[in-house]
């Protein structure tokens, strides 16, 4: 029993997305969809719990706090029973890809066909509860909802994007260490932290935002101060692409170069 190391850890990430790649869609889907709603649950639990007032004047960060530190739950339920997740698979696949297990073809598949139903697993969650259930369609739930959706597609698409790279540099930092980690309890404990993190800062996912913008959208009808096109362009879009950057290029990108750099200077030792 004990943390994996940096060269089982890679061989573990990239053995995932060669699994992962072999998945006929129908799974695909299915699976995706579980994970967009237990990020959607997530979400919500978050917006529920750190609604409202009182919040001692001048301290507007321990409302966010409270937001980023209930919000992992979702990330939890995916690590521990196991489903796609399209923020996730940006670091799997780009592992794989770069120690050929996977083709650049399976990694657009996959990435494809999860973002479609992590989108419908979101949608999902925000329609059934929020909207038909009525859960979050009284005050003070919505107009904080809807403040959050608002700020979120009143982002440039420079800033939707850099935070969208944040927010999965970190995101896939808590999927790297869960994956080092050989015990349930230690994947919960270090896939929580990081996500707290970069939901604390301000910082944008993409499968969250398709549970966060909708389920206003879903609330409050045609006086939502957001529109489908404000959040399909002006914040999934960026934050989207932000999010692969971040997940690809910071964490599956950058172990794999430490990893084999480490390889090629065994070799040379040896």
């Amino acid at each position: 029993m004990g943390v994996m190391g940096l060269q089982d850890t890679i061989k573990s990430v990239s053995s995932s997305g060669k699994s992962k790649a072999r998945l006929p869609v129908d799974v695909l889907l299915a699976s995706s969809f579980l994970a967009g709603a237990y990020i959607a649950f997530g979400a919500f639990l978050a917006v529920v719990a750190s609604t409202g007032a009182p919040w001692p004047a001048g301290i507007p960060g321990l409302q966010k706090l409270l937001y980023g530190a209930t919000f992992p739950i979702g990330m939890i339920f995916v690590v521990i029973a196991g489903a796609e997740l399209f923020t996730g698979n940006c670091m799997f696949f780009t592992v794989g890809l770069l120690r050929c297990e996977v083709s650049l073809y399976d990694l657009l598949r996959n990435w494809f066909w999860v973002w479609i139903g992590n989108f419908v697993g979101s949608i999902a969650v925000a329609y059934l509860f929020g909207g038909a259930g009525g859960l979050l369609r009284g005050s003070p739930w919505v107009s904080y909802l809807c403040s959050i959706a608002d700020a979120k597609c009143s982002l440039t698409f420079g800033r939707a994007f850099w935070r969208g790279v944040g927010a999965n540099w970190l995101g896939c930092l808590a999927v790297w260490m869960a994956t080092k980690s050989d015990t349930v309890f230690g994947k919960a404990v270090v896939s929580h932290f990081p996500i707290m993190t970069f939901v604390t800062l301000g910082m944008e996912n993409s499968v969250a935002n398709m549970f966060t913008i909708p389920a206003c959208l879903i609330a409050v009808g045609s006086t939502s101060p957001v529109t489908w096109k404000s959040f399909l362009l002006g914040n999934l879009l960026p934050v989207t692409l932000g999010n692969i950057v971040g997940g690809a290029l910071f964490v599956g990108g950058m172990y794999r170069f430490i990893g084999r750099r480490q390889e090629d200077l065994h070799k040379l030792s040896g």
